[in-house]
């Protein structure tokens, strides 16, 4: 057996798109096309306004926060509930308090028939 960290101390700061507070850690590439991250959102961290390189699979583990298509309404999220993206979609995602976060984001990513849609 092998252990591996993915804690908030070996994580990198992520700027991009004017992004604020986010530190992320690579957890895995699977099939050189999709990736797995762990995103840490520190209080007043945002995910900065830009376009989903590929679909995009946002899962809360911890915490509370909004998330927002390409309109400017943003929409409360919290653990235990995803947000999903496809390909090319502007996207943006913050939080007040602290967010933790999982990330998958690949091609062939979709959530569809495997978590069910929240509602109201």
């Amino acid at each position: 057996m092998k252990l591996y960290r993915f804690d908030r101390e070996v994580t990198k700061q992520i700027t991009q798109y004017d992004s604020q507070n986010l530190f992320m850690a690579r957890i895995a590439r699977l099939d050189g096309k999709t990736s797995v991250d762990c995103m840490y959102l520190d209080a007043h961290g945002v995910v900065g306004f830009h376009q989903a390189s590929s679909n995009q699979l946002f899962m809360v583990v911890q915490g509370s926060g909004w998330a927002r298509g390409e309109d400017e309404q943003r929409g409360p999220i919290e653990a235990g509930q995803a947000a999903f993206w496809e390909a090319s979609e502007w996207h943006e995602s913050g939080t007040d308090d602290g967010m933790l976060v999982i990330v998958i984001e690949g091609p062939l990513v979709d959530p569809t028939g495997f978590m069910p849609e929240l509602t109201g």
